[in-house]
């Protein structure tokens, strides 16, 4: 074998450079490497000492540096490679992997075991024998912790990395008052789930057994983030250990969820609620060390990993409205499925937010309880990855592997997670490798599909009792220690079980009380009542001349001077198009104190490159926000271009808006359909939470809708999809058609004494349409209108009264001036939910002389607004119906089709016999 061989590995040119960098300036290198080359010299020079020959010398420094390599190479192994070779997983063999770490692999044999290196520096040991070094390597390496971080590119995070890791072999060094303390809350972990297990037989729980080290794991967290500053924390996870999370760390009452787990009915009467394990909590803890922090848990739907999107909102949210100076105060924690996180693409999504303007969060620390089955699915069949948490490496994100038996090494990466977060402000992953003790549920039978896991498990003890015989051989704690803490902590839970007995219903607290103190669930009632968005006309020419003037000191493209300088021109004319209803809505309300955040796809000039909020400096690309040039006391307005994500996105968005009602939180879609791509959230929380978990949600969601001839996929909104989830109260849906329309909407939005998602279905080319503007006054004086009457006909002369919402009005009111049709009606609805029946009926009142009634639609029938008319208004089944025929695509692809379509619609308004819609 060549004897050089080794200089073709990996990172042996890295060495060589770093060698030749030492020897010019020994200062220039990283302390450990430059301790690792004195040492080197040192031996290469003692080779030339007791009357050696020059070759001998030269054979004997040769040999010497190749060996100092081989065991550098070694030591870059275990650091590549050494997570591999773990003692991770508390029941199941490890996946055997090759190359090994053993001695040959590196050009080492077992001779050279009591040899000594000067590599030992760089894991701070000094020069010791390859021995020694094997130990500490595999005590760092391969022992109850695996850590994956060298394909992080930034030297001082690896250093630092490397720093930790030498401390003490990476091994945990707790004091005995800190052992008794984490066997304490394992006690809670343990018990509280054997408590329900004996309490509720059969009922679903989703229990942590298997993964109770969890509870320690994150008490340890809380407490220490507090003395590094913490003062919030905000965590979502699934189902599983949710209950023992929320009572055992965030401190809810056991009698809570027990009259949960007894299927009482809740004390409220306007609220369905959910099941136990998706309740939301919040409550204010104070930390041994004296810290008062506040602990915040979403509430989440069963769909896994959407929560994750949200408490990154959340937590953005508090961020930015009580700690902008300092974000890192407020923590995020997100706990993972191990099959979740593999599977859910919104995990991607997410992880892809950390390092974004718009959506950091000064690092996130992920959980994975990882009990190696995805409900009855092997993790052979669940990934393609080695690891669940591999997705982690797209941010290059250090991953810790832990054995979930050795509670003490499941804090001690926890602290080591904490400390990485506080120091880079970067994501980190730690994934708890455990079991599942019983089914997905606890009336599954998990033998049916794993029959071997379970027979190991069966005969596996709890964390909590290995735990207790190590303290118990440590001579910490004697064998009555943990029977005592057993029954002292049953003790209370049966004294909460007997008093959630004595009360009939259940009462939910809603989540983040403190933030909504101000703000009122409403019915239907209230949201159908006008509120006052008027705004004198001074102020709107104060706002109007600052976003019309851009500084002079600095050269923009001319086409953007002129539309920005254009704003004061529209003004000054008193016709106001659809971006300066925009404008001048974000600008009163930030005069108001209202904040406003505004995120999607290309949002800052408009997709259709209408808003032009942001405006870039030509030479530098320096960012203008005129927005936020309004006054010292103005609210703060953000603008971001979104990463391509619109699952993500909208559920980062709606957790911001969850956490701060008096910020206008908008999510624009690039086209209204793309919004498909956040369906789940659509589901399980814009359209539900209130239901289900009493949360108020202002979200405004803007659609872009409207038939142009771009095909399927560019014309509709989809706003059946939305109107099919329309119930009682639960969101606003709205197709507006003037400029002073959607600007008073807006403002309402944040006006209201209550919060509901909104949900507009916005232009495309009526955005510069000569008709679609509005005076100053319509602004100043107006108020939004939920149908808008049509006052350019004479009444008595209307045979055909036409109900028709947002662009298709327009298409409508040109073929009526072509024809001249002067008894033809065009009414506007404008709000399609709530439905405002009392005006439709008004307008059906008013003009007594019409016979024929017609809701027009340029959507095809199975879509679009008239199903949900035929069953919110009576009146509508006898409406005659002019809409495209149903098909399965919102549009054609042929523009000369697409035209066809849409005329025959239009023809069929106006004369019914031309009927060719059934």
């Amino acid at each position: 074998m060549d004897k050089y061989s080794f200089l073709n590995a990996a990172h042996t040119a890295y060495f060589a450079d770093l060698y030749d960098q030492y020897l010019k300036n020994p200062d220039s290198v990283e302390p450990s490497w430059r301790a690792f080359f004195q040492g080197y010299d040192f031996g290469s020079e003692s080779y030339g000492m007791d009357g050696d020959t020059v070759e001998s010398v030269s054979e004997h420094k040769t040999e010497y540096v190749q060996k100092e390599f081989q065991v550098v190479k070694l030591i870059d192994g275990y650091r590549n490679r050494g997570h591999l070779f773990t003692k991770t997983n508390p029941v199941r063999d490890r996946r055997k992997y090759e190359p090994t770490l053993d001695l040959v692999h590196f050009g080492l044999s077992d001779s050279d075991l009591d040899e000594t290196f000067s590599a030992g520096e760089i894991l701070g040991i000094g020069k010791q024998s390859l021995r020694e070094i094997i130990r500490h390597l595999n005590s760092i390496y391969c022992d109850s912790i695996g850590v994956e971080y060298m394909y992080i590119r930034k030297p001082e995070e690896i250093q630092w990395i490397q720093n930790k890791l030498n401390v003490n072999d990476f091994q945990p060094n707790f004091s005995s008052e800190e052992k008794k303390h984490i066997l304490k809350k394992l006690n809670e972990a343990v018990s509280f789930e054997s408590f329900l297990h004996t309490k509720y037989v059969g009922q679903k729980r989703f229990s942590l057994e298997g993964n109770e080290s969890l509870i320690p794991a994150l008490d340890s967290l809380i407490e220490n983030a507090a003395q590094h500053g913490v003062k919030e924390f905000v965590m979502g996870m699934a189902h599983r250990g949710r209950l023992s999370t929320l009572t055992n760390i965030f401190g809810k009452s056991a009698k809570d969820i027990f009259s949960e787990f007894d299927g009482k009915d809740y004390e409220q009467e306007v609220f369905d609620g959910d099941v136990k394990y998706h309740l939301g909590w919040t409550s204010n803890r104070n930390t041994e060390g004296g810290h008062k922090i506040n602990l915040s848990i979403a509430p989440n739907p069963s769909h896994l990993e959407t929560v994750g999107a949200v408490v990154e909102g959340i937590v953005r949210a508090k961020q930015d409205d009580k700690y902008p100076e300092n974000p890192s105060q407020v923590l995020p924690i997100i706990v993972h499925g191990d099959a979740a996180i593999a599977g859910q693409g919104i995990v991607y999504e997410v992880v892809q937010m950390a390092q974004l303007d718009g959506y950091k969060t000064n690092g996130t620390i992920h959980i994975v309880v990882n009990n190696q089955i995805g409900f009855t699915t092997n993790y052979l069949d669940a990934r393609s990855s080695t690891y669940c948490t591999d997705v982690g490496k797209v941010t290059l994100s250090p991953v810790l592997h832990v054995n979930a038996d050795d509670a003490e090494a499941v804090v001690h990466a926890m602290l080591f997670a904490l400390h990485f977060r506080m120091k880079f402000k970067r994501d980190v992953f730690i994934d708890l490798l455990g079991y599942r003790k019983y089914g997905h549920n606890e009336g599954d039978e998990p033998r049916f599909t794993q029959p071997k896991l379970y027979k190991a498990i069966a005969k596996h003890n709890n964390p909590r009792d290995i735990y207790a015989e190590k303290l118990i051989s440590e001579g910490i704690i004697d064998g009555d220690y943990v029977s005592q803490l057993e029954k002292q902590y049953k003790d209370k839970l049966e004294e909460n079980l007997e008093d959630s007995r004595k009360t009939d219903k259940t009462i939910i607290t809603p989540f983040m009380e403190d933030e909504w103190v101000e703000y009122h669930n409403v019915i239907e009632d209230k949201m159908l009542q006008t509120i006052d968005t008027t705004y004198s006309k001074e102020g709107l020419a104060k706002i109007t001349k600052v976003i019309s003037n851009l500084p002079k000191d600095k050269k923009f493209i001319r086409k953007i001077e002129r539309l920005v300088q254009s704003r004061q021109k529209m003004f000054d004319e008193d016709k106001l198009d659809w971006a300066m209803a925009e404008h001048l809505a974000y600008g009163t309300l930030l005069e108001e104190g209202y904040d406003v955040r505004f995120s999607g796809q290309d949002v800052e000039r408009g997709t259709f490159s209408h808003r032009h909020a942001v405006v870039k400096v030509e030479d530098s690309e320096e960012e203008i926000l005129l927005l936020n040039e309004l006054s010292d006391q103005q609210g703060k307005f953000f603008i971001y271009n979104s990463l391509l994500s619109e699952y993500g996105v909208v559920g980062f968005d709606y957790g911001y808006a969850m956490a701060s009602p008096k910020t206008l939180v908008i999510w624009e879609a690039q086209f209204g359909d793309f919004s498909n791509g956040a369906q789940v959230m659509l589901d399980q929380y814009i359209s539900a939470a209130e239901d289900k978990w009493k949360l108020q949600n202002g979200l405004v969601m803007l659609l872009p809708h409207g038939y142009e001839g771009q095909g399927a996929e560019h014309s509709s909104g989809r706003m059946e999809r939305y109107l099919q989830l329309c119930a009682k109260d639960n969101m606003f849906v709205m197709d507006c058609t003037t400029p002073a329309n959607m600007y008073h909407l807006l403002r309402k939005q944040m006006k209201a004494q209550f919060r509901k998602p909104l949900i507009v279905f916005t232009p495309k080319s009526l955005l510069r349409h000569p008709l679609v503007v509005s005076s100053v006054d319509e602004f100043a004086n107006g108020s939004f209108q939920m149908v808008i009457d049509d006052i350019t006909v004479k009444v008595d002369k209307v045979k055909t009264l036409v109900f028709v919402t947002g662009k298709f009005y327009y298409d409508l009111l040109e073929q009526r001036q072509q024809l001249e049709r002067d008894d033809v009606a065009l009414v506007r609805v404008e709000q399609l939910f709530p439905v405002p029946e009392k005006q439709i009926k008004e307008a059906i009142a008013k003009y007594k002389n019409a016979d024929d009634h017609v809701w027009a639609q340029e959507e095809p029938r199975n879509m679009g607004a008239y199903s949900h008319m035929l069953m919110n208004l009576d009146a509508a089944k006898t409406f005659r119906a002019a809409t495209r025929r149903p098909y399965g695509a919102p549009a054609a692809g042929s523009s000369v089709r697409f035209k066809k379509r849409h005329q025959e619609v239009i023809d069929f308004v106006f004369d019914k016999s031309k009927n060719n819609q059934r």
